[in-house]
């Protein structure tokens, strides 16, 4: 497949790709019910020239949209509530959740509470979901990654910050499902190297952590070997090349099959970064690419039999745990990502306090290896002190 080329793909939901298809969003919206959309995106993204293209886009197809970007890069409960109050002071009938992972999720966690007074963390992950019988369907909502990293397009989890007891969490509802997502690989040339980096290690990371979970889930598992070839493959020209659309449509298609892979779930390194980024601010794939080479080392007995797999997917001849972890730290020195949490700020006098939020994360609970507060402490000491 030519990755310049626009593909209508009809799995898991209907996904849009190819350059240009942005120009499109208007007939998407039609299709999905929506006349008035109400369009989410990161204070980060606010001003760039996509969302001024797409407001414009639905502009000249007589659809009055309004923007709400007050969402953090760790996307907070207070700007969850905030927007839900905007979209429904404004009468607005759909959602748009554009940007990298923080648009996405903002936009996802305003669609769970647009048409209901319900609590957001009764959408917890851990808890029973609340039985929506009684409550107005969930509006339509169209997703736009203009980052090739959370591949959060196509599902309608979210992290979330609680504000009161600074941890992540993860929200949804099976019946809040995405009508179209847009992948459009123009959107992402503009990214800056560090962000292209950052943002491609964390779909890495998704698709080794994916993989790497116990269980049988050949469709998943053939998602984040996919994935990780072509991010494999891709991701040092995107950063080095970034007006190749052929690099940047095929992190954005490695991405998004990563993305998919870890409904099976995910591991240490997001349990970990998860509550860093709530209590710190970090941005969530560079925590997640630093983790990365602690968490393999540790995490290396339960997973020797899924390394082969992942090294071939790699390109790499030689298949034991040793090469494919070289291979990983080459790419992140490739990229130029940090060595240590320290390196970006993370100070270690909170250990142990953010190991025992760790522990509480989905993420810790598929883990291969299982885990304790302490095994936690002593990989997150090496991420602060050795890295890799």
């Amino acid at each position: 497949m030519s990755y310049l080329d626009a593909q209508d793909w009809g799995f898991p939901i209907p996904i849009a790709y190819g350059p240009g298809r942005l120009k499109e969003i208007a007939s998407f919206c039609s299709a999905s019910g929506m006349t008035r959309p109400f369009v989410v995106t990161d204070r980060g993204s606010a001003g760039l020239s996509f969302l001024q293209d797409l407001i414009g886009y639905l502009s000249t197809a007589g659809m009055q949209a309004a923007l709400y970007s007050n969402i953090s890069p760790n996307p907070r409960d207070v700007e969850i509530y905030q927007g839900r109050d905007r979209y429904q002071e404004g009468g607005y009938d759909g959602i748009i959740a554009i940007g990298g992972g923080s648009g996405m999720d903002g936009g996802k966690a305003i669609a769970l509470l647009a048409t209901n007074e319900l609590d957001l963390w009764d959408f917890e992950f851990g808890q029973i979901p609340p039985d929506m019988a009684n409550h107005p369907d969930f509006p339509p909502l169209i997703c736009i990654p203009t980052t090739a990293g959370t591949g959060a397009e196509t599902a309608s989890t979210a992290m979330v910050t609680d504000t009161d007891k600074h941890m992540k969490w993860c929200v949804w509802h099976a019946k809040l499902e995405p009508s179209f997502a847009i992948l459009d690989p123009e959107i992402t040339v503009g990214l800056p190297a560090t962000l292209t980096a950052w943002t491609g290690v964390d779909a890495m990371v998704h698709a080794i952590e994916a993989y790497c979970v116990p269980g049988t889930n050949p469709l998943c598992d053939a998602l984040a070997l996919e994935g990780l070839r072509l991010i494999n493959r891709w991701l040092p020209t995107a950063v080095k090349d970034p007006g190749n659309i052929e690099a940047r449509g095929a992190m954005l298609a490695g991405t998004c099959l990563a993305g998919v892979a870890f409904q099976k779930g995910l591991g240490l390194v997001h349990a970990i970064s998860h509550m860093v980024g709530a209590e710190y601010d970090t941005q969530h794939g560079l925590t997640n690419a630093i983790l990365l080479p602690a968490a393999l080392r540790f995490n290396a007995p339960e997973i020797a039999d899924k390394v082969k797999p992942m090294a071939q997917a790699m390109d790499l001849s030689e298949t034991s745990f040793q090469a494919f972890f070289i291979k990983v730290c080459d790419i992140l020195d490739d990229v130029e990502i940090p060595r240590t949490l320290t390196d970006i700020g993370v100070p270690d006098d909170g250990i142990k306090r953010i190991s025992e939020k760790a522990l509480k994360d989905s993420a810790a609970a598929t883990n291969p290896r299982s885990l304790s507060v302490s095994d936690i402490e002593a990989v997150l000491k090496e991420a602060l002190t050795v890295g890799r």
